[in-house]
C-alpha cells in the first residue's frame, strides 16, 4: 500500500492525487486536513488529519497562536509550532497508521515536515516539489531525506538551484492535468474569453469585462467573487478564443491539455512559484504574461494580442504526465 500526503491548501495537490491515482496499480491510503473529494475512488482509503494552523486553548486555560510558538524552529523547518495538539496528532496519526499498515512507500505533496516524519519512519519517501527559489533550509532537508523527487513540469522549464545536487533522484514528469486524454471539445468560438479563478481585483474584473463585452467579446467568468464554480470547465477551455488564468501548475497544466490561447497572471506565492512558471512560460513562448497589478485597459490589450498566437503546448509535456508520476511512486516499492 502506498500512503500520500495531501497537503490542504488550496485545490492543486487534490487535484493532482485525483489525476494520478487512477494510474496507480497498488491501493493507495491518503492524509489531508481537507475533506474527502466528491468522485473519489471508494477504495481509496481518507485519512483526515486535524488542522495544525488555527489559535487553540491550551491545558492551562491560555491560547496559543502557533505563529508565535517558534513554527520554523529557528528557520531549520516550515511549520512545526510548539505545543500545539493539532500538529502533534496529524504527525502521530501519520506514523501510527504508517505501522499498523506497514505502508510500502509515502508520497509527500507538499511538506519537508512530513518527509522528514516519512523517512525517519523508514518509508520510502517520494517528495513532490514546486517551480521557485527553493534553496532554504527546509526545503534543502526534504530534498537530501527523500528518496525520490518529482518535478510535476518539463525539464529545463523552470530554472532549480534547489534541486541541481538531487538530479539523480528527481523524475521531471511534465504538467499533470485531470484533464489528460480527453478529447478537446469543439470548435473555438471567435473572440471569446474565459476568466478563470480569483485572480483579479473586483474593480478590475468588472471594468475588464465592461471593456471586452463593448470590444465584441464574449465574456465568461468561473470562480471569481459571485460567479458559480464549475465542476468542469474542459468545454469552456477547449471552445474560448483567449483563456486567463492564475500560473499555478494544475491551472498551467490544463490550459496546455486544452491547447489555449493564454494570457497567465502569477499570484503572490511562497518562494516566487508562479512568477518562476510565468516567466517559462513567455520564455518559451506558450502564453502571455500579465502583472497582477495591471489595469483593465492594459488586460483588455494583453488578451487582443493573445487572440492570435499559437502556443506550442506539446512542450509542456501533459500527455501521459500523471502515468509518468504513477510509474516514478510504484518503482519505490519493495
Amino acid at each position: 500500500m502506498i500512503g500520500w500526503y495531501v497537503h490542504h491548501h488550496g485545490f492543486g495537490h487534490v487535484a493532482r492525487f485525483l489525476a494520478v491515482q487512477p494510474h496507480l496499480r497498488v491501493p493507495v491510503m491518503a492524509f489531508s486536513s481537507s475533506t474527502r473529494p466528491a468522485g473519489l475512488d471508494p477504495a481509496v482509503e481518507w485519512v483526515e488529519l486535524p488542522p495544525d494552523a488555527d489559535a487553540v486553548e491550551t491545558a492551562d486555560g491560555t491560547v496559543l497562536d502557533p505563529r508565535s510558538a517558534d513554527p520554523t524552529a529557528r528557520g531549520a523547518l516550515h511549520w512545526a509550532p510548539h505545543d500545539h495538539p493539532g500538529h502533534r496528532a496529524r504527525l502521530a496519526t501519520i506514523a501510527r497508521v504508517a505501522a499498523e499498515r506497514h505502508l510500502g512507500a509515502f508520497v509527500v505533496d507538499v511538506s519537508a515536515e512530513v518527509v522528514a516524519l516519512a523517512r525517519l519512519l523508514g518509508l520510502r519517501t517520494v517528495a513532490v516539489t514546486q517551480p521557485g527559489a527553493r534553496t532554504d533550509a527546509p526545503h534543502a532537508l526534504a530534498y537530501r531525506l527523500a528518496d525520490r523527487i518529482v518535478a510535476p513540469w518539463p525539464h529545463g522549464a523552470v530554472p532549480t538551484p534547489g534541486l541541481t545536487a538531487h538530479a539523480d533522484r528527481v523524475v521531471w514528469t511534465g504538467g499533470i492535468s485531470r484533464f489528460d486524454a480527453r478529447t478537446r471539445e469543439n470548435a473555438r468560438e471567435p473572440r471569446a474569453v474565459l476568466l478563470l479563478g480569483h485572480i483579479l481585483d473586483p474593480a478590475v474584473h468588472t471594468e475588464l469585462t465592461t471593456r471586452l463585452s463593448a470590444g465584441g467579446w464574449d465574456v465568461r467568468s468561473i470562480g471569481h467573487e459571485d460567479h458559480a464554480r464549475v465542476d468542469d470547465p474542459w468545454p469552456l477551455l477547449c471552445r474560448s478564443t483567449v483563456v486567463v488564468s492564475a500560473a499555478g501548475q494544475n491551472s498551467v497544466a490544463d490550459l496546455a491539455a486544452s491547447g489555449a490561447r493564454a494570457v497567465v497572471i502569477a499570484q503572490d506565492r511562497p518562494f516566487d512559484e508562479q512568477r518562476a512558471t510565468a516567466d517559462a512560460l513567455e520564455r518559451w513562448g506558450l502564453a502571455r504574461t500579465a502583472d497582477s497589478a495591471a489595469s483593465a485597459a492594459e488586460l483588455a490589450s494583453v488578451i487582443e494580442r493573445a487572440g492570435d498566437d499559437d502556443p506550442d503546448w506539446t512542450r509542456w509535456q501533459v500527455s501521459g504526465a500523471a502515468t509518468r508520476m504513477a510509474a516514478a511512486i510504484e518503482g519505490m516499492l519493495p
